[in-house]
């Protein structure tokens, strides 16, 4: 019972200390006085020195009183932000209050807009060959202007889940200018990037998983480097998420549009019987964490006219609007990600099928063609080192019933280097006025037709690609990229045959490109690029080319709002 007293009696005397201790804190600054802390002592030590105050900011604000406001105050998000001294800003893409940047809703509760502006000009010189079976080059100045204005109106709380309802319109509009010597052609045209309509179908779980679908002219991406397909097409798409976002998927109808000089969508020039249908499933840390892979299948039905090349022993002749009619499927796998300290990009692809008029025979032949291209990377501090390698089949008889050269279908992949290199960014003829060695940002030396540059060809020679290549941030605003790529065809039969027999080297070159991208703002308003690229021919492959110093050197501004 003692015991019980002299306990109550401490607890008495503990309370009473620490009122008189929060009497003398400052009801302003939260703050003690400094000598208001008292020195505590273990029974049988010494008392220890007295202890530093601990650091305590005057300008805090005081803790608010747990008491009730009285009445009721209507009080939401926006009004906040108007409170804390951020008023209604459209001028600044980053005022945090600007609801043409989605910041606060423009109608209703949660109906919010985006709006941005761009501009991209682009200035390139380039040395590339004017025809090929007469050995001849050219030396070129292209201009490209294009303006671009993207507009969405959607509605709905986007944190953590698609908006309800989506439109979303991206007109394209584009002048461009080619100087070849003396003669000057000039194109200008209208387009759009996106058109659609999206509508949130339903929530299936309670992390937000969801389906949605999208109908009119939208980006689809085939992979995560759309080494098969990356464009605009007009199309209907249902998408969605499962199992907390592990498993993603897309399905889909598509046709796609013809392009401009810039390789932007032309809405005046028709729509061409090519229809689409492609399937995506992507699995997160499937096999291996930090992994994600895709498993993918395209349908690609095409009724549109395209070249027909007949070979005899004298030479090759050309007629354009033939029929060139084929069904064919992409099979495919793609990985991206990261196995321990190495970032890993892969796909692999099987496309079958049959043309029921090939573009070199005439009759129905079997396509079977093989793709396979990885770059591996590493990351030190500044500094990442990649190393690529490609392969896409090549076809060995034009003639016969096999068509076995790999080829896309729109596709403008980011790989070794992509569109700063000499020989994937150009577009190089072969014969004048009727076939391309290669469209511009290609990877695939396809042998297209120069009249409906979307028409897929599977008789072509094939490539070989093999590089190396860093990027060096060398400050937040500057990255400086290197590639070196050694380039070599598949096969040449289709080649010499359409160079009337010409000897043809499978070697190419080596392509050596230096890429400076400079953002002055550190964001994505203002973005500098410079790039320069040359190309190093075998003797046997500069007509195909450009001559003994194909090169290229650009310079693209982009601006934004």
């Amino acid at each position: 019972m003692k015991r019980v007293r002299i306990f109550m009696l401490a607890s008495v005397l503990s309370a009473a200390a620490m009122q008189s201790i929060a009497q003398q804190v400052d009801p302003n600054s939260g703050c003690p006085p400094q000598d208001s802390e008292p020195v505590r002592q273990r029974p049988g030590e010494e008392p220890p020195g007295r202890l530093q105050p601990a650091e305590c900011d005057p300008t805090r604000l005081p803790t608010p009183s747990a008491s009730p406001l009285p009445g009721s105050i209507p009080v939401d998000r926006w009004r906040i932000i108007d409170s804390l001294g951020h008023p209604d800003n459209r001028l600044d893409p980053y005022a945090t209050n600007n609801p043409l940047k989605g910041d606060r809703p423009i109608w209703g509760p949660d109906g919010f807009s985006v709006l941005t502006v761009s501009s991209n000009s682009l200035l390139e010189l380039r040395r590339v060959p004017a025809s090929p079976a007469e050995g001849t080059n050219a030396r070129q100045f292209f201009d490209s202007q294009t303006a671009t204005i993207d507009a969405v109106l959607y509605e709905g709380d986007t944190i953590f889940r698609p908006p309800d309802y989506q439109l979303r319109i991206t007109p394209t509009f584009n002048y461009a200018s080619t100087s070849t010597g003396a003669a000057n052609t000039t194109t200008t045209t209208v387009g759009a990037q996106a058109f659609f309509f999206e509508k949130h179908l339903r929530d299936v779980s309670a992390q937000y998983d969801f389906d949605s679908v999208r109908i009119g002219i939208q980006p689809v991406t085939s992979d995560f480097r759309g080494f098969v397909f990356a464009d605009q097409p007009l199309g209907v798409r249902l998408f969605g998420t499962r199992d907390n976002d592990i498993y993603q998927y897309s399905v889909g109808w598509f046709r796609r549009l013809p392009k401009n000089a810039a390789r932007q969508n032309d809405l005046g020039a028709g729509i061409p019987a090519n229809d689409l249908l492609m399937a995506n499933l992507y699995v997160q840390d499937l096999g291996k964490a930090g992994l994600t892979s895709e498993f993918v299948m395209i349908y690609d039905r095409s009724r549109a006219p395209g070249t027909r090349v007949v070979l005899n022993d004298a030479k090759a002749t050309f007629t354009t609007g033939a029929r060139h009619d084929y069904d064919v499927a992409y099979l495919g796998y793609s990985a991206d990600g990261h196995i321990g300290r190495l970032n890993l990009t892969g796909s692999l692809y099987e496309v079958i099928g049959r043309e029921s008029q090939g573009e070199f025979t005439g009759r129905t032949s079997r396509v079977q063609a093989s793709f396979a291209a990885v770059e591996l990377s590493r990351d030190f501090d500044w500094i990442r080192v990649r190393v690529s390698g490609l392969y896409a089949s090549g076809d060995g008889n034009p003639q016969d019933n096999q068509s076995r050269g790999f080829d896309g279908i729109n596709q403008s992949a980011i790989f070794a280097g992509t569109d700063s290199t000499f020989f994937i960014h150009q577009r190089l003829p072969l014969v004048v006025g009727a076939i391309d060695l290669k469209q511009r940002d290609s990877l695939f030396p396809s042998l297209r037709s120069t009249a409906d540059t979307g028409e897929s060809n599977f008789t072509n020679p094939g490539l070989n690609l093999l590089g190396v290549g860093s990027d060096l941030d060398l400050a937040p605003t500057l990255r400086l990229s290197f590639d070196v790529d050694r380039l070599a065809f598949d096969r040449t039969d289709t080649l010499q045959a359409l160079l009337n027999g010409a000897t043809v080297s499978r070697n190419i070159g080596t392509d050596a490109s230096v890429d400076a991208i400079y953002r002055p703002f550190n964001s994505q308003n203002v973005i500098a690029r410079l790039s320069v690229a040359k190309l190093f021919p075998v003797p046997a492959a500069r007509n195909l080319v450009g001559g003994a110093a194909p090169v290229s050197m650009f310079l693209n501004l982009v601006l934004t709002y």
